[in-house]
């Protein structure tokens, strides 16, 4: 894999620090800022919206630029950001810096991952994906911890102010490494976009993603009180499981970019299923200690690696005009999963069979994606036997 993979890799870490580390510091937020927890919560919904905002107006606006600048200028609005969260005077500056930086997000692992499959051969592209992604997994698993033991120790702005420091290393290594014509530039305008887009294979790939990341988030956003008040563990225990977590999300990113280089629909398909399986599974597994941390790190392989595939899958059904586009919004479509789930496993909760059975509802929808998928299959299957007609009837027509 060549070095400006790792490149954006590193842009990719820095993301994923900025994205998740608010979690952990909300208590330290909320009292220097004297908002309560729920108000301090929200930055992490800002964040959401304004990936799933920033995505398609970002990349259109920078449609017709080389893609290695759309990166670095990306990765400054990114640094700009965490520097506006460092000296946020108030939560509504913090928050409007917390919008400002998640603008970046959604372009930059779109276009990101463009620019990926054009620096490998056609037999490695979801690898290349997955080398990328890797860099938010690690973040999950070392940047997040890291993150939030330097803001309890040293304030909560110490941490934004350490994200910063990493979008400047980012700047410099894309800069350094990324080749300048890595990724040409798109002939299409944005109206071509817009309707490559439109095309109904592409929609359905965005519908899977929101559908697969959803069951995901459905059961994480409620990992702490199933853990605490099913599993039986104490809250000071969650953090440590939660690193198994980040570990099945780094090997399942891995390995579903490795299969879906193989098979890419069976690799859909069958992570879809797997991800259903486990999140079944956890009914029972979450009631046991052990079980509940095997299905915590089966969960985070699982739910990764459907990423690779579903991406890999939206970029070819876009290929040509409107590839950046529609890769970036399938990033939307992740983070528009994350807030679908979350909202899922709160309403199982409070109006429906309550905290137990957030898993086997949470199951019910990758099972539901798989159903996308297969009739997006048969229609695409449809439309080239359409075509096949079509191309014989001209044939007969012309003898």
């Amino acid at each position: 894999m060549p070095l400006a993979l790792f490149a954006l890799t590193a842009g990719a870490f820095g993301i994923g620090v900025t994205e998740f580390v608010i979690m952990g510091l909300l208590m330290e937020v909320g009292t220097d800022l004297g908002v309560s927890i729920s108000t301090a919560g929200l930055l992490i919904s800002g964040y959401a919206l304004g990936v799933v905002a920033g995505a398609p107006v970002l990349t259109v606006l920078t449609g017709r630029w080389p893609r290695k600048r759309v990166l670095l200028v990306l990765m400054v609005i990114f640094t700009l950001g965490n520097i506006g969260c460092a000296e946020a005077p108030t939560y509504g500056a913090l928050m409007a810096a917390r919008v400002l930086t998640a603008l970046s997000h959604g372009t930059f692992f779109g276009v990101g991952s463009v620019v990926a499959t054009g620096l490998v051969p056609v037999d490695r592209r979801a690898s290349a994906i997955a080398i990328m992604f890797t860099g938010l997994t690690v973040a999950n698993i070392l940047g997040v911890p890291l993150g939030t033991w330097l803001g309890q120790g040293l304030g909560w702005r110490a941490t934004f102010w350490a994200v910063a420091l990493i979008g400047l290393v980012a700047v410099l290594v894309i800069g350094l490494f990324v080749p300048r014509d890595a990724g040409a530039v798109e002939a299409s305008d944005w109206r071509d976009d817009v309707r490559a887009l439109s095309r109904r294979p592409v929609l359905l790939g965005l519908l899977t993603t929101v559908l697969g990341f959803a069951g995901v988030f459905a059961v994480f956003t409620y990992v702490a009180p199933l853990l605490t008040r099913l599993s039986g563990f104490s809250a000071a225990a969650v953090s440590p499981i939660l690193l198994v977590f980040g570990g099945g999300l780094v090997v399942g990113n891995l390995v579903g970019g490795k299969l879906a280089d193989w098979r890419l629909v069976p690799t859909i398909l069958g992570s879809l299923g797997v991800l259903a399986l486990v999140l079944g599974g956890m009914t029972f597994a979450v009631h046991d200690r052990v079980g509940a941390v095997v299905s915590i790190g089966l969960l985070g392989a699982a739910g990764f690696a459907t990423v690779p595939p579903l991406q890999m899958w939206v970029l070819e059904k876009a290929a040509g005009a409107g590839q950046s586009l529609a890769s970036s919004l399938n990033i939307g479509a992740f983070n528009l999963g994350n807030a679908l789930g979350a909202w899922l496993g709160g309403e199982v909760i409070a109006r429906g069979p309550g905290l137990a059975a957030v898993p086997w509802v949470a199951a019910l929808v990758p099972a539901v994606a798989i159903l996308v998928v297969l009739v997006a299959l048969r229609l695409e299957a449809g439309t080239r036997g359409a075509a096949s007609v079509g191309i014989s009837s001209l044939r007969k027509g012309a003898s």
